[in-house]
């Protein structure tokens, strides 16, 4: 072979060598890229929880729940809680309580800080049903039952004048506003309370026939909150 194409033959291996390393740099940008955009899509995909609340009052005042992010989930806020628990006072020591669709178990376990005897906290949703267990035994809430299943049911199933607090929360867009509150009125002794959160005001007109008069009521937000009390326990008031 002559020296003229060994020349040849190494400036062509150069040039080759040469694109191989300008190539490199743009495919390994390309893997890092496709790698940053698996990462993203992945934590794009993962649950992510919708913050926390704290409990206001009572023995574990300040208590930091987290909030999982599920559909329909719309936990109370704390400053609605607040006022609710201003109404009803801040002792309720020896209280049989029931919250009918506990979702995070803020209200429930609010009533529980502030001393009541018996707290049922009532879920269908399995993950918030764990979640609320491993809080009950976090807190160490003695007072507190987790029981998975259909809230109306358990009012249904409580006997007549066992519970001195019932809460209820239902979804907004659900059709179990009715039936739990004339559930709720079945099972509330004469001097207890129902707690109502919904997304329109509820009215002694509708109430009524339901055997409950509104107590008081706030708007915050999209958010009604109606304390209310067995017909003709009390009268109304803003």
């Amino acid at each position: 072979m002559s020296r003229s194409t060994l020349r040849v033959s190494a400036i062509n291996a150069e040039i080759r060598k040469a694109q191989a390393a300008a190539a490199a740099p743009a495919t390994r940008i390309s893997a890092k890229a496709a790698a940053k955009d698996k990462a993203a899509a992945a934590a794009a995909a993962a649950p992510k929880g919708a913050g926390e609340i704290r409990i206001i009052g009572g023995l574990w005042k300040r208590t930091r729940l987290q909030v999982a992010s599920r559909p329909g989930l719309r936990p109370t806020p704390d400053r609605v809680r607040e006022t609710v628990f201003n109404w009803l006072g801040q002792d309720l020591a020896g209280w049989r309580c029931l919250d009918a669709f506990a979702g995070t178990g803020a209200l429930g376990l609010e009533a529980a800080s502030r001393g009541a005897a018996a707290v049922q906290l009532v879920e269908n949703d399995a993950a918030l049903v764990a979640q609320l267990h491993k809080l009950q035994q976090r807190l160490e809430a003695t007072a507190v039952r987790v029981q998975r299943g259909d809230g109306v049911a358990a009012l249904g199933q409580a006997a007549p004048g066992s519970l001195d607090l019932v809460f209820l929360d239902p979804p907004f867009d659900s059709e179990l506003f009715e039936p739990a509150l004339k559930a709720a009125a079945g099972a509330l002794a004469a001097g207890g309370f129902v707690y109502l959160e919904a997304p329109v005001a509820w009215g002694d007109e509708r109430l009524a026939p339901l055997g409950l008069a509104l107590y008081r009521h706030l708007k915050a937000g999209a958010v009604h909150a109606h304390l209310l009390r067995p017909l003709g326990a009390g009268a109304a008031s803003a």
